[in-house]
């Protein structure tokens, strides 16, 4: 899909992962300083083997992270790296606020096997983990002019580390962590796994805000149990909510915020291939409450600016729709309300709006 920039302004994106948008290049880097063998011998042939070319399934567009994620996961400088390049390269997509999510446990190594490596590296805590992200996302702060904060996630498969998730939330709340997430096969509910909904109560306790992965390639039962059960502010994708009529009509009633991935919903098989097709032109044409965002740029070999192009030449959107867009992505976002102020003020100046009321 070729890249055309039909927004060139100031952004705000909510949904995107930071083991998903890792650069190519680095990937290789880290793995020749840890001695990594990779079935690759150039960052051409390694893009190859973890890019989606094809619209595919959910699956096997996850088990594309295990292609890379064994070279990063466990190892400081890389962690810190990825976190540092990230803000880095949103800073190009004129992206001037993010929340950049992932799971502590998994860039821990956790579920990784560990490979032999120098004695600077081995498999970390989740702890040490937020503290290097924090510190990368700090550092590219102060060089590319851009604000970053992150969400951790809670993984539906492992229900034991969800609350060590939100106690790491509550930690670093003030040190740049502004949720948490669940995400992860739809078909785990909170019914059979408890943990989610006690993290959630918990972190609702706490003042920590709350999205979830609901509605993607799950039905709309998922995004009702997020809403209802473990109270989301925001819905991670929601495709599928417009499969039940009154919960869609009761969520644009709530003004629920929807983080919608066009590219990505289109190569994971989460919505219709056409993209003329796609829900968010429903979304849209009802004036909801959502973002675009880009998910994981490095498996789909796309950039922010590539799924605004998509959604103006395919899903009808127009240069105020954008702008509309932002302005609710930061309006929905998880910073305090003082620093939304200003976010919200700074897009309406960049837009040449008259701003009546922020909120």
């Amino acid at each position: 899909m070729a890249e055309r920039v039909v927004f060139d302004k100031p952004k705000v994106e909510l949904h995107v992962h930071l083991d998903g948008a890792i650069r190519v290049p680095t990937i290789f880097d880290i793995a020749k300083r840890r001695g990594i063998n990779l079935p690759a011998k150039t960052t051409a042939d390694l893009t190859r083997r973890i890019c989606l070319e094809e619209p595919t399934t959910l699956t096997v567009f996850l088990d594309k992270f295990n292609e890379y994620m064994h070279v990063v996961a466990g190892d400081r400088e890389a962690i810190k790296r990825i976190a540092y390049e990230f803000v880095e390269d949103k800073a190009k997509e004129k992206v001037i606020y993010v929340e950049v999510r992932y799971s502590p446990h998994l860039l821990a190594n956790t579920e990784v096997k560990p490979i032999p490596w120098n004695q600077q590296e081995g498999n970390l805590s989740p702890d040490e983990v937020v503290r290097l992200v924090n510190e990368g996302l700090r550092e590219g702060e102060m060089a590319f002019n851009i604000k970053a904060r992150s969400i951790l996630c809670c993984m539906r498969h492992m229900p034991s580390w969800s609350m060590e998730v939100v106690a790491l939330c509550k930690k670093y709340q003030h040190e740049g962590v502004v949720a948490i997430d669940l995400a992860g096969d739809e078909s785990l509910n909170c019914e059979a796994n408890p943990e989610h909904r006690m993290a959630y109560e918990e972190a609702e306790r706490c003042g920590i805000h709350r999205t979830v992965h609901a509605g993607e390639v799950g039905p709309a039962s998922v995004v009702k149990e997020a809403v209802e059960v473990l109270k989301a502010e925001r819905i991670g994708h929601g495709y599928r909510t417009l499969q039940d009529r009154d919960l869609y009509t009761k969520l644009l009633d709530k003004n629920m915020h929807f983080e919608m991935c066009p590219i990505s919903s289109k190569l994971t098989g989460a919505c219709e291939p056409e993209f003329t097709k796609h829900p968010i032109i429903t979304f849209r044409k009802d004036k909801a409450n959502y973002s675009l965002n880009t998910d994981d740029p490095l498996i789909l070999s796309s950039t922010l600016p590539l799924d605004y192009s998509i959604a103006e030449k395919f899903m009808g959107f127009s240069e105020e729709e954008f702008k509309r867009v932002n302005i609710n992505s930061a309006k929905s976002c998880f910073l305090p309300k003082d620093e939304k102020e200003v976010l919200v003020r700074r897009l309406y100046e960049a837009y040449g709006m008259i701003e009546s009321t922020p909120f």
